[in-house]
C-alpha cells in the first residue's frame, strides 16, 4: 500500500517538473496548421491560430496551479486568524461563528462571482474572491481545535499567571494546530483547482495573456459544434487527472484512523 502511494507522489511530482520545464510556451501562431486534429506532432492537436494544444494546456496548468497555491495560502491564513481570533473572548467568537455560518449558508459559485466582479476580475479579482470564499470550514476545524487546547489544565494554569489570551494562543495552542491546519490547507487545495477553472470557464477568470484551463475550455466550447473535439476533451482530462492525482498524494500523507 505504502508503495502505490509513493507512486502516485512520483507520478505527480514527475509530472510536475515536465509542464513546468516544457520548452514550448504554446504561443507560437502557425496558420498551415490551423485545427489540425491530435497526431504523434501535435498530440493535443491544434487551436484556430494553429498553436501546439499540448504546449498550450501544460503551461495553462502551471498558471492554474500556481494560482490555486497562492490562493490556498492566502485562505488558510484568513481561517487562522478568524480562528485565532474566535477564541479570544465572547464578543470575537459571536462574530466569527456569525461569519463562517453566512458563509456556509450562501451558494459558493453565486458568492465567487460576485466577489469576482466585485474584485474587478482578473487575477487579482480571482486570488481575492478564492481567499475570501474559503476559509469558513478551516476556520471552524482550528477554532474548535484551538478551543481544545485552551481547556487543558497548563493552560489554564498560564492564563492564572498573568499571561494574555493572545500570548498563550500564539506560544502554547498554535504549535499543537498547525498540523491539522496544514492538513486543511492541502486539502482545500484541489476544491480551489477546480473551483478557479470553473470561474475562468465562465469568463469570469484571467485574461487572455495567462491562460488557465478554465479559459482554454471556454473558448474551445465555440469549436464544439464543428468537431473540434479536441479542443475541450485534453484539458479537461488533464484537469480532472491531475485533481485526482493531486488529491490521492495528499490522501498518501494523511494518517489513517486505523493505524
Amino acid at each position: 500500500m505504502k508503495h502505490k502511494q509513493y507512486s502516485t507522489v512520483l507520478i505527480l511530482f514527475l509530472f510536475l517538473i515536465i509542464t513546468i520545464f516544457w520548452p514550448d510556451n504554446g504561443q507560437e501562431i502557425d496558420l498551415m496548421n490551423r485545427l489540425h486534429p491530435p497526431s504523434l506532432t501535435y498530440w493535443f492537436g491544434t487551436d484556430w491560430l494553429g498553436r501546439d494544444m499540448f504546449a498550450r494546456t501544460v503551461k495553462a496548468l502551471v498558471y492554474s496551479l500556481s494560482l490555486s497555491g497562492a490562493a490556498v495560502i492566502l485562505c488558510a491564513f484568513i481561517a487562522l486568524f478568524f480562528a485565532v481570533a474566535g477564541n479570544v473572548n465572547k464578543t470575537l467568537n459571536s462574530i466569527v461563528d456569525f461569519l463562517v455560518d453566512c458563509l456556509l449558508s450562501l451558494p459558493s459559485l453565486l458568492l465567487l462571482i460576485i466577489l469576482t466582479v466585485v474584485f474587478g476580475g482578473g487575477t487579482k479579482g480571482i486570488l481575492f474572491a478564492v481567499s475570501l470564499s474559503h476559509w469558513s470550514k478551516l476556520t471552524r476545524l482550528c477554532k474548535g481545535e484551538i478551543h481544545e487546547v485552551m481547556c487543558l489544565d497548563y493552560i489554564q494554569y498560564a492564563l492564572g499567571f498573568g499571561h494574555g489570551k493572545w500570548y498563550v494562543i500564539f506560544r502554547h495552542a498554535l504549535p499543537h494546530v498547525l498540523p491539522q491546519w496544514v492538513l486543511g490547507m492541502l486539502l482545500l487545495f484541489p476544491h480551489v483547482l477546480l473551483h478557479i477553472a470553473g470561474l475562468s470557464f465562465l469568463g469570469f477568470g484571467v485574461s487572455v495573456a495567462h491562460p488557465s484551463i478554465g479559459r482554454l475550455l471556454n473558448e474551445a466550447n465555440t469549436y464544439l459544434l464543428t468537431g473540434q473535439w479536441w479542443l475541450a476533451l485534453f484539458p479537461g482530462v488533464l484537469l480532472v487527472a491531475v485533481t485526482i492525482l493531486i488529491s490521492r498524494a495528499i490522501k498518501s500523507f494523511t494518517p489513517s484512523k486505523t493505524s
